[in-house]
């Protein structure tokens, strides 16, 4: 059974999306790194679900859902850079604003829904739901004040979501697209 993700997209990164046009865009790549700036996507397998997350004035939206195709470098991400000076992924230019350009960026082949900044995840739901590490620890978000997020610190991160929970967002998605 595939397993499901979050990870927080930044206010940088959902307005270089906003100005580069790419919203109502699916994307079909994303980035993995080795630097806290750009979360790698440790235990993400092909098929699995990453939620790319979005906290605006404390609310929590959801801006895509994207399937792992692939974290394999293809002939789409362009020549391989020779010096530090070219771009990491010449082939993705339109898509550089998810990572292209971070310490050890990797590119994770996606089959994503189209880019929303309008999908908030209802306050009442922030509070139930739960991450899972690899020991089977579980974890719900700290900081939800009256169905709010006062901080976006337990999000930061790439982490695997319990099932319950992914269903949850996937209903979140679902609704949205209706």
């Amino acid at each position: 059974m595939p397993d499901a993700f979050t990870v927080l997209w930044t206010h940088d990164t959902c307005r270089a999306l906003r100005k580069g046009g790419r919203v109502g865009k699916r994307p079909p790549v994303a980035f993995s790194g080795v630097h806290s700036s750009l979360p790698a996507w440790s235990g993400a397998r092909a098929g699995d679900e990453v939620y790319a997350l979005h906290v605006n004035r404390r609310v929590v939206f959801v801006v895509s859902r994207m399937r792992v195709i692939d974290m394999e470098r293809r002939d789409c991400c362009g020549a391989v850079p020779v010096s530090w000076q070219d771009p990491a992924f010449p082939g993705h230019g339109d898509w550089s604003m998810l990572g292209a350009g971070g310490c050890g960026a990797a590119a994770v082949h996606v089959d994503a829904t189209p880019v929303r900044l309008d999908v908030p995840i209802p306050g009442d739901l922030l509070p139930e739901l739960t991450w899972q590490n690899r020991r089977g620890h579980t974890r719900g978000l700290k900081y939800v004040v009256d169905g709010r997020l006062e901080r976006s610190i337990s999000l930061q991160g790439f982490y695997r979501l319990t099932a319950e929970s992914a269903d949850e967002l996937a209903k979140v998605i679902s609704n949205a697209a209706a």
